[in-house]
């Protein structure tokens, strides 16, 4: 993939490049926002301090989230791609915190 694919997102006050065809670009975007807010929400609250525990809560409650709304929905059809799209956004925001760490190290 070319860096034309690389979408920069900010989440909690730090930038992140991250390799994504196209047509997911908006998509992408609109889950680091949503992400960010949650984050900032944790972080305000001063009961979880650290970039990587935030993380780690804002995605156990965006995932209890997301496992409500498939209950609400008993009826819908596409519940395995959902969790497989919140799969691999969980893996992109590792790989991000894992590349975030390393850079600290070097």
């Amino acid at each position: 993939m070319s860096s034309s694919n690389s979408v920069t997102v900010q989440i909690l006050d730090k930038e992140y490049s991250i390799i994504c065809p196209p047509e997911e670009r908006n998509n992408l975007v609109s889950a680091a926002h949503y992400l960010d807010s949650k984050m900032r929400e944790i972080r305000s609250s001063g009961k979880v301090i650290g970039a990587d525990r935030i993380a780690v809560m804002a995605a156990l409650n965006i995932t209890h989230e997301m496992l409500h709304r498939q209950e609400d929905r008993s009826a819908a059809p596409a519940g395995g791609a959902t969790r497989e799209q919140v799969r691999d956004l969980l893996d992109r925001v590792d790989q991000a915190l894992s590349d975030e760490t390393g850079t600290k190290k070097n």
